[in-house]
């Protein structure tokens, strides 16, 4: 291993690369790429601070989000840092704190300014590394090298406000404005090179994928061993993480009967009953990237006949919508086919076909059916969810379909009634002709579920 390479590793979680392909070049492909569509220099802010107060155990239990723009470009994944890019001369600086070997000690190794010290360079592949305390004095020296464009940009959302990058904006503007000039936002620009994926990204996507698959293969015949959603989620948490080189896509939903009725439920802490569905909604990161998966099974191993009908019409709905994902339409354009095609099954098969009734927890729609999937889970920008953004080949969205309400009907003369939330949900990577489904692996059909959960 080189010296470079070692320097890296002992920075593993602060600076994002991996074992597969040269992530220095490729972050500085990025910067490059963003540089050639930019007319004046453009700021990008890290996540401010570390999570929770000051006190070292805060820091400790809460787990630090980067900014997912800010890890695009640089792969540096700690608090306080910024980037400035200048494209007249077509360089990069990188701001990042001082040094502070006593923090270190409380927290771990952090990228610092340090005297006599090269480390941030060798680990990142950037030259220019300066203190965080120099970034607006140099936002100043770019005002004046500027003026003339009667602008800057920064990395900030227009319909979304509040956040760490809203105040990036205002501190810039302030810099700004005894120049005559202006903030405009880059996120239109950002979103257009980062909402396709490289090869490079494509390649981690599709391991977290074959993480997730391994991970609910090895759940399923255990599911009956569990007494509760958290002993089960647990397991599978378990089995993702041991196969990666990261943590978790997000937190792990393990909702059981009434409970997946409830979107983002997090309590995972009830008792599992036989007869009952469990909604699991799980991923992992691998690189930079991430697996969304989502699918619910029977905690005995088998779906009674109107889980199973109302299942299959869930699973259903994923196929008719996919049948328009491709290149050249909208997330916006395509996103009511799944919900309109439940709505009237519901009324064919379940009403007419069996006698059967329901109340469902929502108007028609209970949530969008698909979102963009990248550095951040739900990647795009969040004040638009980017759903008017045209597909094309590379992109990759999720397609989940759900079905949540009290439904109950006739089967062979014996009337069911239950509460219950369906949700399925594949990864789909966009291609010249159409997409990959790059989850397909992962165990969804009726019979193979049952099947594995007999072994």
């Amino acid at each position: 291993m080189k010296n470079g390479e070692i320097l890296r590793k002992s920075y593993s979680q602060v600076f994002i690369s991996s074992p597969d392909y040269d992530s220095l070049s490729l972050y500085a492909k990025r910067r490059a790429q963003m540089m050639e569509s930019l007319d004046s220099f453009c700021v990008f802010g890290g996540a401010p601070r570390n999570p929770g107060s000051e006190e070292a155990f805060s820091e400790t239990w809460t787990r630090f989000v980067q900014d997912p723009a800010f890890l695009f470009l640089t792969g540096v994944n700690q608090a306080g840092c910024y980037l400035v890019l200048d494209p007249k001369s077509k360089k990069s600086v990188l701001f990042v704190p001082e040094k502070d070997p006593f923090r270190e000690f409380w927290n771990g190794k952090r990228l610092g300014v340090e005297s006599g010290s090269d480390d941030v360079s060798r680990v990142t592949g950037i030259a220019d590394i300066r203190d965080a305390e120099e970034f607006l004095p140099f936002v100043e020296k770019m005002a004046k090298k500027y003026r003339s464009k009667g602008f800057g940009y920064v990395y900030y959302y227009e319909k979304f406000t509040g956040d760490h990058n809203c105040a990036l904006k205002g501190r810039v503007a302030a810099v700004l404005r005894p120049y005559g000039m202006k903030v405009k936002t880059c996120s239109p620009i950002h979103f257009a090179q980062r909402l396709p994926l490289e090869s490079e990204r494509i390649a981690d996507a599709k391991k977290a994928q074959a993480i997730t698959e391994k991970a609910f293969r090895s759940l399923l015949p255990r599911v009956k061993d569990f007494r509760n959603e958290r002993e089960l989620y647990l397991y599978l948490n378990y089995e993702m993480q041991r196969r990666s080189d990261g943590d978790l896509a997000f937190p792990t939903i393990a909702a059981s009967g009434e409970n997946a009725c409830c979107l983002h439920y997090v309590k995972n802490d009830e008792p599992l009953r036989a007869g009952k569905l469990i909604l699991l909604d799980f991923g992992v990161r691998y690189g930079t990237l991430h697996s969304d998966i989502s699918r619910t099974i029977p905690l005995n191993g088998k779906f009674n006949p109107l889980q199973a009908l109302l299942y299959q019409m869930v699973l259903d709905s994923a196929l008719v919508y996919q049948k328009s994902v491709k290149p050249g339409v909208s997330l916006k354009d395509i996103g009511q086919i799944p919900w309109d095609y439940i709505m009237d099954e519901l009324e064919v098969r379940l009403v007419k076909g069996h006698k059967g009734k329901f109340r469902l927890c929502y108007d028609r729609r209970p949530h969008g059916v698909s979102h963009f999937i990248g550095e951040h889970i739900h990647d795009g920008d969040p004040g638009s969810r980017s759903l008017d953004t045209v597909l094309e080949p590379g992109m990759l969205i999720s397609c989940e379909p759900g079905l949540y309400g009290e439904f109950e009907g006739v089967f062979n003369g014996k009337r069911y009634r239950e509460k219950i939330g369906i949700r399925i949900e594949d990864d789909l990577l966009i291609t010249k002709t159409g997409f990959l489904n790059i989850s397909k692996k992962i165990p969804k059909e009726i019979g193979e579920i049952e099947r594995l959960m007999r072994k």
